[in-house]
């Protein structure tokens, strides 16, 4: 988490450098509050395009970026906090606009005599774009409006999945009215200075990825074709087993990532951790759902053998690799997924490490339990099943006890976001360096 924090920082410092080395401006010559406010307009605004247009680059799925990052869930992670970052910098611009209008309106302000401008060359690219101020600033305003309604729904958990990737998709509208806002207002100076080449960049490549994502395209992984190959419910786990066929054309992937699964196009695609090892000679994916909300408690009686099911991936960083010579995994609930997979491919080519896992569940299937100890068996790896009516809950203290050179290991966790906090926060504290200690921030909104 702390590299997605100094990306984050390290961005907007860097937009503010560049701002700071095109602005002729002597921030200690302006004098009065409307002096302030016409560069923090242009601060603000540089800053707000900026921030916008690497939330919809990221919104692509680049797989150039996904490495550096740590995996797509990062990537998705980074992407949120832009569009709050966004959110944030457009609230303060527009007040920076409105503010002192309601003021000057109520008597509480005096506004200083414009000056004049500068007269123009006629047919100017300057002059063109002075000529479209009026209409900018209402498409601005507007679309201000809509994009702050659109994110603030995209923050809201119970807004349903479907509904936010329908109406998120609109956020590209929005994005391209403010493109123009932004092209027209900030000052005509700037585009001949370092800040004007990197907005230019980044509203370049902001457009292209606006474009694709609403034509529903990605810039990441490959897209495949399927049929929906068998069927296993498991009801005490409150889950669907889901096997794949695919056709010609997926390129494979590691145990432990994930993909984008569209099983009805009117739902959209939803991520899912593959929890089959690749064998390009049997080209067959397995996942495994757990009815966590409104579509995914659905999907025992919506599909059937033979649907046709569309797949877009791999993705993510959960690739189990590492120096150490020994590994801890620990799975809570569904967070088993990427580790049945791992399993397989151990199987198949064991790499020599000694490994542990921890699997804690409040559910017991006394036929996934079987299975998974087999598969265990035939990785050589030690299984710890914590069944918590009868086992307890695991913690740092128990899994300490368990592994006396846990120190050394590198730690994978992939289950509820506060336990794999409390674990990493607390073997952290007890020297366990946090590049051993990996973990899937499965949220995409």
């Amino acid at each position: 988490m702390k590299t997605l924090t100094y990306t984050l920082w390290l961005y907007l410092a860097l937009l503010t450098g560049f701002w700071l080395l095109s602005d002729p401006t002597p921030l200690a010559s302006l004098d009065g509050f409307f002096a302030w406010r016409g560069v923090l307009m242009q601060y603000s605004g540089v800053l707000g395009i900026g921030v916008m247009s690497m939330a919809m680059l990221l919104a692509m799925r680049p797989r150039l970026l996904e490495a550096p990052l740590g995996g797509l869930d990062k990537l998705y992670r980074l992407h949120k906090w832009l569009g709050i970052s966004g959110l944030v910098i457009s609230i303060a611009h527009w007040l920076l606009a409105k503010g002192p209008k309601w003021l000057v309106g109520l008597g509480w302000l005096e506004r200083p005599a414009r000056k004049p401008r500068p007269p123009l060359e006629p047919g100017s690219w300057q002059q063109l774009l002075a000529q479209q101020r009026g209409l900018a600033e209402a498409v601005g305003e507007w679309a201000f409006y809509a994009a702050a309604a659109l994110m603030a729904l995209a923050l809201i958990k119970w807004f349903p999945y479907r509904r936010f990737v329908q109406t998120h998709r609109w956020i590209s509208l929005a994005y391209l009215a403010l493109v123009f806002h932004a092209i027209v207002l900030v000052k005509f100076e700037y585009w001949q200075t370092p800040v004007g080449g990197l907005l230019a960049g980044l509203i370049g490549l902001g457009c292209v990825a606006g474009v694709m994502s609403l034509l529903g395209r990605r810039a990441g992984g490959s897209k495949v074709s399927g049929r929906i190959a068998a069927l296993e419910a498991h009801p005490e786990l409150n889950a669907l087993s889901i096997d794949l066929q695919l056709q010609p054309g997926w390129p494979g992937h590691q145990a432990g990532q994930f993909a984008f699964f569209t099983f009805h196009p009117d739902e959209g695609a939803h991520p899912f951790t593959l929890a089959s090892a690749w064998q390009a000679d049997e080209p067959r994916l397995s996942i495994v759902v757990k009815a966590l909300g409104d579509y995914t408690a659905t999907l025992a009686t919506r599909l059937k053998v033979g649907n046709a099911v569309q797949v877009e991936g791999p993705y993510g960083r959960f690739t189990f690799a590492g120096d150490a010579h020994r590994q801890i995994w620990v799975g809570g609930g569904i967070g088993i997924t990427p580790f049945l997979a791992r399993l397989q491919a151990l199987a198949a080519h064991h790499d020599g490490k000694a490994i542990d896992l921890f699997y804690a569940t409040a559910e017991h299937d006394p036929a996934m339990i079987a299975r998974l100890q087999r598969d265990a068996d035939r990785a050589r790896v030690n299984l710890h099943l914590l069944w918590e009516p009868r086992d307890g809950r695991l913690n740092t203290a128990r899994l300490q006890a368990l592994i006396p050179d846990w120190c050394h290991a590198d730690v994978w966790f992939c289950g509820p976001a506060s336990f794999g906090r409390m674990l990493r926060e607390e073997l952290q504290a007890q020297g366990l360096p946090a590049q051993r200690f990996h973990q899937e921030w499965f949220e995409m909104r």
